[in-house]
């Protein structure tokens, strides 16, 4: 399993109508709100590395109002 955070700079006021998109997505399996630098956090689970890539690729970073990403890929699990 592949597990990957992805923390979301949004257009301004446009955090709840993310929440809902993201929450959508496949391999999607927690979306959260943030105060600080970025505005939500994603939490995505996949079979593999490339399904993972493909996600937040193609699925995620293309999303309207989603002005940037940082992804964290989780190397060890405990």
């Amino acid at each position: 399993m592949a597990i990957a955070f992805v923390l979301i700079n949004t257009e301004l006021g446009a955090e709840n109508e993310l929440v809902n998109q993201l929450k959508a997505i496949e391999n999607v399996k927690y979306v959260y709100v943030l105060y600080g630098a970025y505005d939500l956090v994603v939490k995505i689970e996949a079979p593999n590395s490339e399904i993972l890539k493909k996600t937040i690729s193609n699925n995620i970073r293309q999303l309207k109002n989603v002005r940037s990403t940082l992804t964290m890929t989780v190397i060890d699990e405990n």
